[in-house]
Order: C-alpha cells, then structure tokens, then sequence
C-alpha cells in the first residue's frame, strides 16, 4: 500500500514544481541520487525502469527510503503496461509515469489510489488522459517540438490542463521558458542527475544543483504571474 495519500502526491507535486529523474543500475546508486536530492529539498523523485534489473533496484530502493527517508515521495517512471505498473506499486511506488496513454495502466493506478502521470503528445491525448482522472499529464516528446509554444498553444483551449514536460534541460532559461508557458510542474533529467553523481563522486554538487532548481522555479513561477498581471 502506498504511504502517501494519492491527492498529496499530486499536491507535492504541483508544490515543488519539479521532479529529479534517474536511472540507476544498483541499489546504492539510486540510495545516494534520492538522499542528495531530498537534502537539496526535492520531496518528490522519480526513478526511472531502464536499468537491468530496475524492479529489483527499486524494490530495495524504496524500502530504504521508506525508512529513512519518510517525507520523501518515490514514483517510478518508465511504466509501458498496467502488469509493469502493478509491480512497481507492490515494491513502493507511490506514483506512475509513462511515455504513453495507456488506459490499462490509468485504471490499474485509480483503483489503487496511486498517481498516475501518463505521456501524451496531442490535445486529444491530453484530454483523454484527464477524462480517465489523470491531474498532471506528462508532455511528451517535448524535444521534439517547441514544447513551451505547445503549452501556450494547449492552454488557450484548455487552461486548467496540468501539463508537466520532462527530461527538461537543468538550465533557468529553460525553466523560465517552461513556467513562463504555464507549465504546471518539469520533470528534470539532462545535467541534474549526472554520471559523476551515480558514481559517487559529485554528492555535494547534486544537492546545490536541486537547490539551484528550486532557486529557477521559484524565480520562473513568479516571473510567468508578473506576466500575466502586466502583459507585455
């Protein structure tokens, strides 16, 4: 059973504004990332299924910070299919995210009371996922468009859509650019969690690094409500 109440998840979320994502290959790597980044003040992580033996990691992953970590909200990421869902829930996911809408896995999440954050592309895609009670909607392939002009674009017609690109570059003009477009939350990967960080070397720059996210989306937030008091 999850630890934390689904709507919190989604409240912490949208709270923080942004979600550190890694991939690790052993259970002490992935133990290091999710330390450091709750030590910079990331609440909420998520762990991505591409590693081999990625359930196994995670598994042991979420135990620890179960225990030690208990403010800290693990999800995992990667999940194509509700069977790959409903295994990462049983060993601790407190959240899903998938590239892709897949209805199996939105159902499987909301019988469980678990967030699920799945991957859309269109508008169509965006508004089937909410019809289905997803409240964030995960952008993607935001790099394969101009993803803060999609956004705009979106939230014209649909201005209470949650969308929250990822593997967002770990830079303040490109966390600007997104809450600037009204980006509800940015999964950050490229530059954040570094080959250096799983290999142990580079433990104190990871938590100035979340501290520096934190810093730009703070700053982007209020720059996008200062726009929109005084528009240009």
């Amino acid at each position: 059973m999850a630890r934390f109440d689904r709507l919190a998840v989604i409240g912490a979320i949208l709270e923080v504004g942004f979600v550190p994502t890694f991939s690790a290959a052993d259970p002490e790597s992935a133990w290091r990332v999710v330390r450091r980044c709750a030590e910079g003040g990331a609440r909420v992580v998520e762990f991505t299924n591409r590693a081999p033996a990625a359930e196994a990691t995670f598994r042991e992953l979420a135990a620890r910070v179960a225990a030690e970590l208990p403010d800290t909200i693990l999800g995992a990421g990667t999940i194509l299919d509700a069977p790959t869902a409903a295994i990462f829930i049983a060993a601790g996911a407190e959240f899903v995210v998938s590239p892709v809408l897949d209805e199996a896995t939105v159902r499987l999440c909301n019988r469980r009371r678990v967030a699920c954050l799945p991957g859309a592309f269109t508008p169509s895609e965006i508004a089937r996922a909410e019809e289905l009670g997803c409240e964030i909607v995960k952008l993607f392939p935001q790099s394969a468009i101009d993803g803060p002009a999609f956004v705009r674009s979106v939230l014209g017609p649909m201005p209470r859509s949650r969308l929250m690109p990822t593997a967002v570059v770990f830079s303040e003009e490109a966390l600007a650019a997104w809450f600037g477009a009204g980006a509800a939350a940015v999964g950050i990967g490229p530059g954040l969690v570094t080959d250096a960080v799983l290999e142990g070397e580079d433990d104190a720059g990871l938590v100035e690094r979340v501290q520096l996210a934190a810093r730009w989306v703070r700053t982007g937030r209020l720059g996008a409500a200062q726009a929109a008091v005084h528009p240009a």
